[in-house]
């Protein structure tokens, strides 16, 4: 093979070297991008979800915040709790509840009956704390919304009897129902003499808004996992999978005991 022949080979084999290199070069370019578009991707979705759940729980265009306005007869730390029950009670149901929560209503349906009759026979008394979870976790503002017309009837004295009803009523978890005003109200005419124009009027305007939202905030402040939580004389119980409402019941009576 003549000298000139073994350049030319040589030649060729390093232009298809070169070419290889190149082409590896580019394949690393494009991994690179559509790693890169992948990774900006996954950050605009985070961006989104992040403005979702900033905006969770407010009403389109309209701002929720405004003076804090507890219910009549709320107390405890910063009035966020609705007691229903004779004081004298020697035993405290703390029941942490959010009107559009599911295990919420399987909750109230279970044990709704013992309640009452020992709430009625002055050995327990009860005291509700209202929570949005389920709006920041869904979206909308039925729980808020709900929460602040219980509030409202809590004005009236009208408190356990509009609770029953919206358990009672409760629509599907990712229905807002509650969201609207006109549901609450027909709802409230399922409760003797609530559906009254202050009562009315205080649904409509939100009073009970920002109580609601400090009430939500004490509720994530307390390290509590979610809804419902229930706490008798300061223990979960709702956390006892033995926990019946005859267990309940046969507690609280001995504790009235003494």
């Amino acid at each position: 093979m003549s000298e000139k022949n073994r350049e030319g080979k040589r030649t060729a084999r390093e232009r298809l070297a070169v070419e290889r290199e190149k082409q590896k070069a580019a394949e690393r370019r494009r991994r690179t991008l559509i790693v890169g578009a992948s990774v900006v991707c996954v950050l605009g979705l985070a961006a989104v979800i992040g403005i979702v759940a900033a905006n969770a729980g407010k009403d389109d265009g309209e701002d929720s915040a405004g003076p804090v306005v507890a219910p009549s007869g709320a107390r405890g730390k910063d009035a966020l709790a609705i007691p229903v029950g004779q004081d004298s009670a020697r035993s405290t149901l703390t029941v942490w509840e959010d009107f559009r929560c599911p295990a919420c209503k399987s909750f109230e349906d279970a044990y709704r009956a013992t309640i009452h009759e020992l709430t009625g026979a002055g050995k327990l008394k009860v005291e509700y704390h209202l929570v949005t979870l389920i709006d920041g976790n869904m979206g909308g503002t039925g729980s808020r919304n709900a929460a602040n017309a219980a509030a409202c009837a809590q004005d009236v004295g009208k408190y356990p009897a509009y609770h029953d009803v919206l358990f009672e009523n409760q629509p599907a978890e990712t229905d807002d129902a509650f969201a609207e005003n006109d549901r609450l109200l027909t709802l409230a005419a399922k409760v003797q003499g609530l559906d009254t124009p202050a009562f009315r009027t205080c649904v409509e305007k939100g009073t009970h808004n920002s109580w609601v939202a400090k009430s939500h905030e004490a509720f994530q402040k307390g390290g509590f996992t979610g809804t419902p939580t229930v706490l008798l004389n300061g223990k979960n119980i709702y956390q006892d999978q033995t926990m019946t409402p005859a267990k309940l019941k046969q507690m609280v009576e001995e504790a009235d005991q003494g």
